[in-house]
Order: C-alpha cells, then sequence, then structure tokens
C-alpha cells in the first residue's frame, strides 16, 4: 500500500464511506452470486425484524391504551396462525425481552430466506438463460413461496403449493408490470 492511499483512507469521510457501500454492495465474496444473496438477505432481514417490533409496539400500544382496532382484532392472522410475540407478557420483563427476541430473530429469519432465495434464483436463472423475463420470476417466486411455506410450524401440501402459485403470481406480476407505474 502506497502513503497516498494509506492518507486517502484516514481522511475519508462517513459521506465517502456511505457513498462507496451503495456502489460496492454489502459483501465480497467472491462471486456476483454470493454477493447478491447475502446483500439480500441481510437487507431483507433488518427489514423484517423493523416490521415484528413495530407490529409488537403497535398492538402494545392499542392494548395499554385501551382502545381496539377497528375490527376488535389486536392480532395479525398469516396462515391461520395468529403472528404475536408468545410469552410477551411474561413472568418478567427479562422473559417478555426474550421472547421479542427470539420471535424478531425467527421473522427476520424469514425475510431474509426469502429475499435470499429469490435473489439468488433470479441471478442464477438469469446468468444461465441469458435473459431476464417474466419466466425467471415466476420460477424464482414458485421457489421462494415454496421454501416460505416450509418455514411455519406444520406445513401441509397443500399450504405449499398454494404458496408456491401465490409467489409465482406476485414475481410474475411484478415483472410484467416493471416500468409501466
Amino acid at each position: 500500500m502506497t502513503k497516498m492511499s494509506s492518507d486517502n483512507l484516514e481522511t475519508r469521510s462517513l459521506l465517502d464511506e456511505l457513498r462507496d457501500f451503495e456502489k460496492g454492495g454489502l459483501f465480497d465474496l467472491g462471486h456476483p452470486l454470493l454477493n447478491r444473496i447475502a446483500a439480500s438477505f441481510v437487507k431483507a432481514a433488518g427489514i423484517g425484524a423493523i416490521q415484528a417490533v413495530s407490529r409488537e409496539g403497535y398492538f402494545t400500544a392499542i392494548e395499554g391504551s385501551g382502545l381496539e382496532s377497528p375490527g376488535g382484532v389486536t392480532e395479525v392472522t398469516i396462515g391461520g396462525k395468529k403472528q404475536r410475540f408468545p410469552d410477551l407478557k411474561g413472568e418478567s420483563n427479562r422473559k417478555s425481552l426474550e421472547a421479542l427476541v427470539k420471535s424478531t430473530g425467527k421473522e427476520s429469519l424469514q425475510w431474509g430466506l426469502a429475499a435470499g432465495i429469490y435473489s439468488g434464483l433470479t441471478y442464477g436463472l438469469k446468468e444461465a438463460r441469458g435473459a431476464h423475463d417474466w419466466k425467471n420470476s415466476a420460477v424464482a417466486g414458485a421457489v421462494t413461496g415454496m421454501a416460505m411455506a416450509l418455514t411455519s410450524d406444520d406445513p401441509s401440501h397443500e399450504q405449499i403449493v398454494q404458496c408456491a402459485i401465490t409467489g409465482a403470481a406476485i414475481s410474475t406480476a411484478a415483472s410484467l408490470l416493471t416500468g409501466i407505474f
């Protein structure tokens, strides 16, 4: 390393680092496919964590104020399962915090898994087929939907098929509508 480049590193501002971060991505794992999967996983996992904690904050505020949401429901039902943090109202604050961290981690992992699988498949299919079109999106959406169904507590055959069809449909629609709006 030359003297000039080491001086440059010492005088770089935080803004310079953030600009390079956006250009170069989060990781350099030696292959663009791995970089894309890892970056997508980390970004989506962060979004999943924020969503999970925000949702629980909302429910806690509603319950604490004595108000209820319009339908009287203070829980989100996804796939027939109520999505509240179990044991959040535990025997102690420590137990409540542990339940919050555990549930947030699980949801972050699910969001990251979905993003990593989808991003990796779309990139891999584009490289293999030489084209980025709705077909790649449909296959990636279907496989991602199946993977998400398998993360549920007791996945059934019907649930896996429904999630695959839904994933393919949403992904294909998004691909076909890109650039229209």
